[in-house]
C-alpha cells in the first residue's frame, strides 16, 4: 500500500492514503499481475478498458469524450513514466474529474 501512496504523491503531494485504499481495494486481484497493474497509453484496448470500466462505471461519467479528454490528459501527465501505475493513473483521472470524493 505505501508504495501505491507514495508514487500518487509523485503526482499529488496531498492525496490522502483513504483514498488511495479505495482504489486499491476497487483493482483488487488485477494488482497481483504485473501487467494488469500497468496502463498502457499506446494500447488503444487498454485506454477503452480505463474509459469503460473506471471513467463510465465507476465514476459515473456519460461523456465519453471528457472520458477520453481526461485520459489523454493523464497520459501526457505520466509520459515521463516508462511504467504508468494503474492506481495512480486512475487517482489522477478521478482527480482531473473532480470525483476523488465519490470514491
Amino acid at each position: 500500500m505505501s508504495d501505491y501512496l507514495a508514487d500518487v504523491q509523485r503526482y499529488d503531494a496531498g492525496a490522502s492514503e483513504d483514498t488511495v485504499k479505495k482504489i486499491v481495494r476497487h483493482l483488487g486481484i488485477a494488482l497481483q499481475s504485473r501487467d494488469a497493474s500497468l496502463v498502457s497509453c499506446t494500447d488503444p484496448a487498454e485506454l477503452d478498458r480505463v474509459r469503460e470500466k473506471w471513467c463510465m462505471k465507476k465514476l459515473g461519467l456519460t461523456d465519453e469524450g471528457k472520458c477520453n479528454d481526461v485520459i489523454a490528459k493523464v497520459c501526457e501527465e505520466m509520459k515521463a513514466d516508462r511504467n504508468k501505475q494503474r492506481v495512480t493513473f486512475y487517482y489522477l483521472t478521478a482527480k482531473h474529474l473532480g470525483k476523488l470524493g465519490t470514491l
